[in-house]
């Protein structure tokens, strides 16, 4: 696997001929920020050759400065290599994502909501750890049917309840916490949200285009992690923590062999990061 980042210390023929330097599993590519699309594409196009070339895998980790500049992500995205986001570690640290804000915000009975469509493994363990650990757990979904097992097996074998329900007006009236896996912006604004909610968007970046909403919206999250288990690329601080560590994990394993994983190198919430700040 392949970490992508700026060469900061071009020689005269590099810089003037945009030349990729390869370090070990570190492509080096020169500065982009003010050259046209057409040579960021050719820059693109060579990274990907580099990558096809030397590495049997399509994932590689880009650093934080390269992540600004879209028109090359958007091209090495295109072309079919997967840039590690964090997206996927976001799912599964969501338990500890919300006891972090029901700690940082001193909520004593939070009442939760969980918007959500497509019920995957991940997410059937993540409701279950939540509605153990929280008495109030509110699934709202276009798919009522999906859920019904989930609903009978907790009633049925734990004794928790949990609702579920898509009535736009009412469903996130009092949810203080709203867990937003995947539905979209147009979706999400369509329904009658508290104005001090905090909102958590998983799968993508959203806005709330509520008049009076004054709550807060995250869209990002960095971790930390034992030291022990860090590589070299974490302590320069070039990339982020969280995409460090997604790459890192293998996808095919079961839930609860990740999250014993996460447990063992003792992941913890950083920040959370807001459109306008963090905490």
């Amino acid at each position: 696997m392949f970490y992508i980042e700026k060469n900061d210390k071009p020689n005269f023929i590099e810089k003037k001929l945009k030349i990729l330097r390869v370090i070990d599993n570190t492509i080096m590519i020169p500065s982009i920020e003010e050259i046209e699309k057409k040579q960021i594409e050719k820059i693109a196009l060579k990274t990907i050759k580099i990558i096809k070339k030397y590495s049997n895998s399509t994932k590689v980790v880009v650093s934080k400065e390269i992540k600004q500049q879209p028109v090359y992500i958007n091209y090495i995205n295109k072309c079919g290599i997967k840039i590690s986001d964090g997206k996927l570690l976001f799912e599964i640290l969501l338990p500890e994502i919300t006891e972090y804000i029901i700690e940082n915000k001193n909520i004593e009975k939070a009442n939760i909501s969980i918007l959500i469509n497509d019920l995957t493994d991940l997410e059937f363990e993540n409701i279950k750890i939540l509605a153990r650990k929280y008495n109030s757990i509110n699934i709202v979904t276009n798919h009522i049917e999906k859920f019904k097992k989930l609903q009978k097996s907790l009633d049925e074998d734990e004794g928790i309840i949990i609702t579920i329900t898509n009535n736009k007006k009412r469903s996130l009236m009092k949810a203080e916490i709203i867990l937003n896996i995947d539905f979209p912006k147009e979706l999400i604004n369509k329904f009658n949200i508290k104005d001090d909610a905090i909102i958590v968007n998983v799968k993508e970046k959203i806005s709330i285009n509520k008049k009076r909403f004054n709550g807060i919206n995250i869209n990002d999250y960095e971790i930390d992690y034992r030291e022990d288990r860090k590589q070299e690329k974490a302590f320069n601080n070039k990339y982020y923590l969280k995409d460090i560590y997604e790459s890192e994990l293998y996808k095919n394993n079961r839930i609860s062999e990740i999250r014993k994983k996460v447990k063992s190198d003792k992941v913890k919430i950083k920040k959370l990061i807001l459109n306008n700040g963090e905490i």
